[in-house]
């Protein structure tokens, strides 16, 4: 996915062709767009598409990097109400920290023993919970990469069991996959102490796509002590899935389908919303069966995400969606008018004001910009309203109640990702 973003769902590879060793089999697309020929993240643009009619000013963003640990690659990916960004930090050695923001001051989150771990969903809770994806120690038994490996830089992206983890009170620990699996993944927590996300069970399926080996479910682990895990149940027919977003309802959105390679695609063949225990398909006309990734909810049961191309089974192209329970599906269109032209769009966050932030490209993804939808309206690039600030805005994933938007921006000459935190002023 997920993230996210290179995961179950959509994935694009923020790192160079020369320094990705993955298999063919594995072609995941990532949610990392190149950029002027520098694969990079791309950016949903923050809150402000098209203002009530009353608001007379113009609203702008004081855009400002946040620090890293030493890499060449940040990235914010959730921010909450009180203004935690959570993300990763790549160390000088290209390893990737899982990363906290607070005041502009970075916690290194650390990892479960192994080389990296990331947040690379929309948290959102206030309750000091930070929720993501860690490698251990221990040796990886069947040679699977998992959902997480696209997260991760090379060298080491692959060759270690992953767990889903919580960071709480200052202490990161894994949560448990289901009996018989090896590898999970958290995405999301809500103040309630749930956590959602996905882990494999002791499944062989031969619908899964090499080095994939085991089915996964979506989770739900309520935390302890101890931490316990129960999964979600699939639409009818479906043998794998992920739940990506959780809100304080207990409204959790996801994908289902088969296993194929672990990080969406035909996992992904139906975008599912689970309410009192049931499984819902809330895009039944979906325009292909692949790659249909709710990526957030708000606490009105609000969804976006993006959705399948026939054209593109890979996932290449990919366009965004925001769900409502009164109007159903809503495209959420690429920016217009640009050259070359726009044509795939994603969404990454939305607030309670359903303030849509997320990416628009042209085809080849050469020129990637953040955007923000106002309810579903027409985009506006971010880039229009950052002021100074000097970086490309190219990937925004969060916005939060306040209007604040978090993700990555690109040096243009160096090429270098770094984290941004925008926060939203009237201007002129």
């Amino acid at each position: 996915m997920a993230v996210t973003p290179e995961q179950f769902l959509k994935c694009r590879h923020e790192n160079s062709t020369k320094e990705t060793n993955m298999t063919t089999q594995f072609k995941t697309k990532v949610l990392f767009i190149v950029l002027a020929g520098v694969c990079c993240g791309a950016v949903l643009a923050p809150a402000l598409a098209q203002r009530p009619a009353q608001t007379k000013a113009r609203t702008q963003y004081q855009v400002s990097n946040l620090p890293g640990l030493g890499g060449t690659s940040n990235g914010g990916n959730s921010i909450n109400d009180q203004s935690w960004v959570a993300g990763y930090s790549r160390l000088p050695n290209r390893n990737r920290h899982a990363a906290l923001w607070r005041n502009s001051s970075l916690t290194d989150l650390f990892t479960l023993g192994g080389p990296n771990s990331s947040v690379t969903w929309n948290v959102k809770n206030t309750a000091g919970i930070i929720v993501g994806i860690s490698q251990t120690a221990d040796p990886e038994p069947l040679g699977e990469a998992w959902s997480s490996a696209a997260f991760y830089s090379t060298p080491n992206n692959v060759g270690y069991i992953n767990l889903g983890f919580v960071w709480q009170n200052n202490q990161m620990r894994g949560l448990p996959p289901f009996p018989g699996g090896n590898n999970g993944f958290a995405t999301g927590a809500n103040n309630l102490g749930q956590v959602v996300g996905w882990a494999e069970n002791g499944v062989h399926d031969g619908a899964c796509v090499s080095p994939q080996v085991l089915q996964f479910r979506p989770a739900v682990w309520t935390l302890g002590p101890p931490d316990q895990i129960q999964d979600l149940p699939l639409i009818p027919g479906d043998s794998s899935g992920a739940a990506t977003a959780i809100n304080d309802n207990g409204q959790i959105v996801g994908i289902s389908g088969i296993c194929d390679q672990a990080v969406g695609r035909h996992t992904a063949k139906h975008a599912v919303l689970w309410e009192n225990g049931t499984a819902t398909d809330i895009y039944p006309n979906a325009p292909a069966p692949w790659w249909n990734t709710p990526t957030a909810i708000n606490q009105r049961g609000d969804v976006v995400g993006f959705d399948g191309d026939p054209a593109f089974v890979e996932g290449d192209i990919v366009h965004a969606f925001m769900w409502t329970r009164e109007d159903g599906i809503r495209q959420l269109k690429p920016l217009p008018n640009r050259t070359p032209k726009h044509v795939d769009s994603e969404a990454y966050g939305i607030n309670e004001t359903r303030q849509v932030v997320g990416v628009s490209c042209d085809a080849d993804f050469v020129d990637c910009r953040a955007v923000i939808w106002d309810h579903g309206n027409t985009p506006t690039d971010l880039n229009d309203l950052k002021g100074g600030y000097s970086a490309v805005l190219a990937l925004a994933k969060d916005i939060n109640n306040k209007g604040e938007i978090t993700g990555r921006a690109v040096d243009p000459i160096t090429g270098v990702l770094t984290a941004y935190l925008a926060v939203p002023f009237s201007g002129q």
